[in-house]
Formats: C-alpha cells, structure tokens, sequence
C-alpha cells in the first residue's frame, strides 16, 4: 500500500536515473518504490530541486504528440515533471511506452510514472517537497 504522505516524518523524493526507480523517502527509510522512466540520453537534470506549485490533470503538447496525466513540476515551473506514461491527445495511454517503466530512459526529461503511482503522487506530494535526481 501507498504511504500515508502526512503520517511520513521528514518526506522526500529520491529518484534514481541508473535503476529507473522513484523512492518516496522517510528520512533515511524507503517508504516506497515506483518504477519510473527518466529522459533519454542523460536528458533529465540531476541535483537537487523541489516540488514547485505548477501541477495539473493533462496537458497535450502538439508538437511532441504527446500528453500525460495527473502531472506535478519540480523544475523550470511546467518544464520538468513527474506525470504518467504518455498519452495521445484523447488521453489514451501508450502502453508501448508504459512497458519501459522501470526498464528505459525513455522521456524527453520528465519522470514518467505508472497511472496510479502518478495519480498518488499528483494527489499528495506537497509544494516544497525536496527532489533529489541521481
């Protein structure tokens, strides 16, 4: 089951670009594990950043062709996100894509999560939260 985000004592996101892993940290404890997809060819930042107040329910980029759900920003304030696996621009998941989770760098630079880890995260990880990508 997911954690209880305000029973958590000292909450953080760790995300790991070499495992494909997101870990939702209690200070020093994993208190989950997500598969994620980071970005292709090293394209997602590392360091060290925190939740921003940008987050929404979809968007649909066009020129990309691609969209994702339940989408919050940790940097450039809606350039870079956590969101779920891609969609077209009805909201249809690409399961394609979705089947690289935890396997692939496939993004082009957000932290592509499953639909319901995006949907938890989307619903409680809270503004300021400290993000940090290795």
């Amino acid at each position: 089951p997911y954690p209880k985000w305000d029973q958590l004592q000292h909450p953080w996101i760790r995300v790991s670009v070499s495992k494909q892993r997101v870990f939702i940290m209690d200070g020093n404890k994993k208190a989950y594990t997500m598969y994620a997809s980071t970005g292709a060819d090293n394209s997602t930042p590392t360091g060290t950043f925190h939740i921003q107040g940008e987050r929404g329910a979809f968007f649909y980029n066009a020129e990309s062709k691609e969209g994702a759900k339940d989408w919050v920003s940790f940097k450039g304030h809606g350039t870079y996100l956590f969101h779920t696996v891609p969609t077209d621009q009805n909201g249809n998941f690409n399961v394609k894509e979705a089947n690289m989770l935890g396997k692939e760098a496939h993004s082009h630079g957000c932290v592509r999560l499953a639909v319901p880890d995006a949907k938890w995260f989307y619903d409680n990880v809270t503004f300021g939260t400290k993000v940090v990508i290795h």
